[in-house]
C-alpha cells in the first residue's frame, strides 16, 4: 500500500503537452493509461511476438520515476543532462516501497524501457512517443515544440524511433509531422 500510495503522485506531475481537447495540460497518470491503450489498440501493428501483457506493464510504470525525477522536455538540452542520474535515483526510491521480488521485475521493467532494445520495449517506445509527443503537439498546432522552437527536422530525428518497432506507425508520425510542416506550425 505504500508504494500504491507513493504512485498516487504521479497524477500532480504535469507534462508539458495538452490533452487532446486543448483544456489543459496532461498529467503523467493520463499519458501512462493513454499509451498503455493505444498499445492494446494498435499491438496489429507490432511485432508478432510482443508479448502485450509485457508492454502494457512497462507502459504503466515507465514514468514513476519522475514522481521525484520531475517530466523531462525531451527537447530540453539542460535538463537531458542531468536526467538518467535523476531518474535512477528515483527509481531506486519508488519500487524500493515494493516486496523485493516485485522491486526486482517493476525495476528490470523500467530499465528494459529506458534501454530500448527488446521488441516489447521499443513498442512501448513508439507508443511513448506517438502519444506523447507526436499527436498531442501535431492536434494542438504544435503545442510545445512550437513553444520551443523546435525544428520538424528535429521532431522527426527524436520520433524516428517509432520505425524500429512498426513502419506503419511511423508512416502515420512523418505524415503528422509533415503536416504540421506545411502548416507553419513547426
Amino acid at each position: 500500500m505504500q508504494f500504491l500510495t507513493e504512485a498516487d503522485k504521479i497524477k500532480s506531475i504535469f507534462r508539458r503537452n495538452r490533452i487532446l481537447n486543448g483544456a489543459r495540460l496532461e498529467n503523467d497518470a493520463e499519458h501512462s493509461w493513454q499509451l498503455a491503450l493505444m498499445a492494446v489498440v494498435l499491438s496489429e501493428h507490432a511485432d508478432p511476438q510482443v508479448n502485450l501483457l509485457h508492454v502494457v506493464k512497462m507502459l504503466l510504470i515507465h514514468d514513476l520515476v519522475e514522481i521525484d525525477a520531475g517530466d523531462t522536455f525531451a527537447f530540453d538540452p539542460d535538463a537531458l543532462k542531468t536526467q538518467r542520474q535523476r531518474e535512477e535515483l528515483a527509481a531506486a526510491q519508488v519500487f524500493s516501497l515494493l516486496p523485493a521480488d516485485m522491486a526486482t521485475e517493476m525495476l528490470a521493467l523500467w530499465e528494459e524501457f529506458e534501454a530500448q532494445e527488446t521488441p516489447e520495449a521499443k513498442f512501448a517506445g513508439a507508443m511513448d512517443h506517438l502519444g506523447g509527443g507526436v499527436v498531442p503537439n501535431c492536434r494542438h498546432d504544435g503545442g510545445c515544440w512550437r513553444e520551443a522552437g523546435v525544428s520538424a527536422e528535429r521532431v522527426k530525428a527524436r520520433n524516428r524511433a517509432i520505425a524500429n518497432s512498426s513502419p506503419v506507425l511511423w508512416d502515420y508520425a512523418e505524415g503528422l509531422i509533415d503536416d504540421a510542416e506545411a502548416g507553419g506550425f513547426i
